[in-house]
């Protein structure tokens, strides 16, 4: 039996992230009260400008929701053991990942943020889990754009993501 590692969710990375798309949500806000101030050469048109606003406040109104709902959970963001990888870090979280549904792992990033794919041979298994017909519907997309609906990003976790990957890496290899 091997130990259990937990990997706890990190409060300041989750505040931090709080505040970006509170950011995000406030100008949305003045681009829908107050178009006229950002028009540029590229953005000319106020209903434009408004549609943008309208889009950050949904968009990230809903990212600050699922936000401040991890920052007050006390849940351990990542558990690794003998049964596989239990998930906690994200909207989309499914719990557990277990080590035989997994054929490999992936990087893929995007923008300077990068993401730890678990490619699985028994993706619906894990999407029929999704909590809610969002997270189902973002697994669904990641499996069409990806090859996999399993993903782990160290934004919210106590831990590096070069640190992750490897312990990842090392465990799968433990068990295969």
């Amino acid at each position: 039996m091997s130990e259990k590692i937990e990997i706890p969710l990190s409060k300041t990375k989750i505040v931090l992230l709080v505040l970006g798309a509170l950011i995000f949500v406030i100008a949305g806000v003045f681009m829908i009260l107050e178009p006229s101030t950002f028009i540029t050469s590229r953005f000319r048109s106020e209903n434009s400008i408004r549609i943008i606003g309208i889009v950050s406040v949904s968009f990230f109104g809903l990212c600050l929701i699922l936000i401040v709902r991890k920052l007050f959970e006390n849940k351990v963001g990542l558990i690794i053991d003998d049964n596989g990888i239990t998930d906690n870090s994200n909207a989309t979280s499914i719990g557990l990942i277990e080590w035989q549904d997994i054929t490999g792992v992936e990087i893929l990033q995007i923008a300077s943020t990068k993401i730890l794919l678990l490619i699985t041979d028994k993706p619906d298994k894990y999407i029929d889990r999704a909590k809610g017909k969002m997270s189902k519907r973002v697994m669904k997309r990641n499996l069409t754009m990806y090859g996999t609906p399993l993903s782990i990003v160290s934004t919210s976790l106590k831990i590096k993501f070069n640190d992750l990957e490897e312990l990842i890496v090392n465990e799968l290899q433990k068990r295969k």
